[in-house]
């Protein structure tokens, strides 16, 4: 345990984590306040017991066996309806925890969520798809586990021990003393396993979200993984990742276990050492034997509750851990907020002009150096050049995924940083090579980014993007169910789909990387073709590898480490038989 400490740090702000969680309950004070009422109510009900077994064990005279049943009855029949009254509150509190964790919980989640809409492309370029998740769903039920049964439980606990307390001293202030010894014990006990088991639950929560990332990443790669033979390989890194989650999540359970046999043995000890002392104060006639048995009864109410607060003390620690997960998701900076007075880009022509342009994603790493580019409204802009030369890098930055590290962009003589976030993004459609389609009909994600899409509008796109017959021969057309990102159908035609849906925006510019690189050549043209004609006085930025497919570029901007090298025509570019002239022979010959 010692070596996980060292390795790694407590949670950084707990106080805080309480606070911020205490303000998602404070947005239902009144249910909170009603919750408080019940916990009350039913833990004074359960109190009036042991008094009243106290007055049904003196109606017994001692050394003559007489029994005034009676008066036995009597409270006998008293403690059943307290009892009762104490379990009917008992219910209607669970039920009522669980409504209000539920509303919490449905908020975090919703802010958490909302949040990550808001967070810049950079923060997914660099965290696990798998440890997102794994805060959105696992840690934030964590939270709503702890709010619904740990709360009610803290509470039950503060109120049965100050009032089994009050009554402990009303029935005999000797016997109180010797839980000044029992108690401070249990509390430092109680500290300090918690203290040390505290940083394993953070490391039980990450190392829950690093299993999480691994899974979700070979699941999707499957493919990949059964053509390189590498079932066997993954299969052991896989035991590697579940040996690390399962051993961190029994460090954090085995010493958080610790706590509540530690506590209950005090707990015992002090029983103990009532019944010894009450035993020979009765014997000197200063105890009844009621008085005895209530006053036991009432140091089980009042250290129960103190052993069953340290038992949940590791559910507290998890929660507090996955909370603070989550709430360092919130606090993840989000894009940089629009200029003040920024102005909405609209009635774009779509003349782009970059001026000495340099951008780097690691502070002293550039690999965009001084780039200079004019894509003149309404012109067809191919973007060739090796790997890694900086093509899709140079599409972040027309969108703003990114911001310039020097220079600047325009478009329309305005800088983009000049203008909101929202007007330059839709003035752009976007297919990339990675496509994506959700779970929906195939209308639905046609019509993604166009509100109101007719149902001619779409087919008119579907048909210039050439997927209009093969949508015509699914089981319900336009209406089919397409699976969560569309694993029932092929990757050319997801593509195809995709491009229509870019089609249907009216926006005046429009980014295809390497939109077609799923389709045949033939299809591929046609789908040129098609959108020339429907691109008409538009702005189109592409960005490919086959340079067969951009031949009738208006201009061919030929990038080379982060630097526009050359630019032209085709037959410009071939004339000159410089870098386009290599790629070209390289390719074709």
């Amino acid at each position: 345990m010692a070596e996980g400490q060292k390795k790694y740090e407590k949670p950084k702000n707990r106080k805080g984590t309480i606070l911020r969680l205490g303000r998602y309950l404070m947005q239902y004070k009144f249910l909170i306040l009603l919750a408080l009422l019940l916990t009350v109510g039913s833990n004074l009900f359960a109190l009036v017991g042991p008094m009243l077994s106290g007055y049904a064990i003196d109606a017994i005279e001692p050394g003559t066996g007489k029994v005034d049943f009676s008066q036995v009855f009597y409270y006998a029949g008293l403690m059943v309806v307290f009892y009762l009254l104490s379990s009917a509150l008992s219910y209607i509190l669970a039920v009522l925890m669980i409504h209000i964790s539920r509303k919490v919980v449905y908020q975090m989640r919703d802010d958490v969520f909302a949040h990550l809409l808001e967070l810049p492309v950079g923060y997914f370029d660099t965290h696990q798809t798998g440890d997102v998740i794994s805060r959105i769903s696992y840690d934030i039920d964590t939270v709503n586990t702890s709010l619904a049964n740990d709360l009610v439980q803290i509470l039950t606990t503060l109120i049965t021990v100050t009032g089994a307390f009050a009554m402990m001293v009303a029935i005999s202030p000797r016997l109180v003393l010797i839980f000044a010894v029992t108690v401070p014990l249990s509390m430092a006990l109680t500290k300090y396993i918690t203290g040390k088991t505290r940083p394993l639950f953070r490391i039980r929560s990450r190392k829950l979200g690093e299993l999480n990332s691994f899974v979700e990443e070979m699941i999707s790669g499957q493919k990949t993984l059964k053509a390189y033979y590498q079932e066997e390989n993954t299969i052991e890194k896989f035991k590697e990742k579940n040996e690390e989650a399962v051993e961190a999540y029994y460090r954090a359970e085995y010493y958080g276990s610790v706590v509540g046999p530690a506590v209950n043995f005090v707990n015992n000890l002090s029983l103990t050492m009532v019944s010894v002392f009450g035993a020979l104060l009765f014997l000197a006639g200063q105890m009844r034997i009621g008085s005895i048995s209530s006053f036991i009864l009432y140091s089980r109410k009042f250290s129960g509750p103190i052993n069953e607060a340290a038992n949940i003390m590791s559910e507290l620690q998890s929660a507090l851990a996955a909370a603070e997960r989550v709430f360092n998701m919130i606090d993840e900076p989000t894009e940089s907020p629009d200029r003040e007075h920024a102005a909405v880009l609209d009635a774009v022509k779509g003349n782009v002009v970059l001026k000495n342009v340099c951008f780097g994603y690691t502070q002293g790493n550039p690999i965009i150096r001084g780039l200079n580019l004019h894509a003149q409204a309404g012109k067809l802009v191919a973007i060739v050049g090796p790997t890694g030369a900086g093509k899709t890098t140079l599409i972040n930055l027309l969108m703003r995924f990114y911001d310039v590290g020097d220079g600047n962009i325009y478009v329309d003589n305005q800088d983009i940083r000049d203008v909101t976030r929202a007007s330059l993004r839709k003035s752009y459609a976007m297919v990339l090579q990675d496509t994506w389609l959700f779970e929906g009909t195939v209308f639905e994600n046609i019509a993604y980014g166009k509100q109101g899409a007719t149902r001619e509008e779409v087919t008119a796109a579907a048909k210039a993007a050439k997927i209009h017959s093969y949508i015509k021969r699914l089981p319900q057309g336009y209406d089919t169910v397409l699976t969560d990102e569309g694993t029932n159908i092929s990757k050319g035609q997801k593509q195809l789909l995709t491009i229509a849906r870019a089609m249907l925006l009216d926006a005046p510019m429009l980014i295809l990387d390497e939109a077609t690189s799923n389709v045949d050549t033939r299809t591929e043209q046609q789908i040129q073709q098609a959108m020339r004609k429907l691109m008409e006085h538009k702005t189109c930025f592409v960005i490919a590898h086959r340079l067969s497919t951009i031949q009738n570029a208006d201009v061919i901007l030929v990038v080379s480490q982060g630097e526009v090298v050359e630019q032209g025509t085709q037959g410009e570019l071939m004339e000159k038989k410089g870098f386009y002239h290599q790629l070209y022979r390289a390719q074709f010959e």
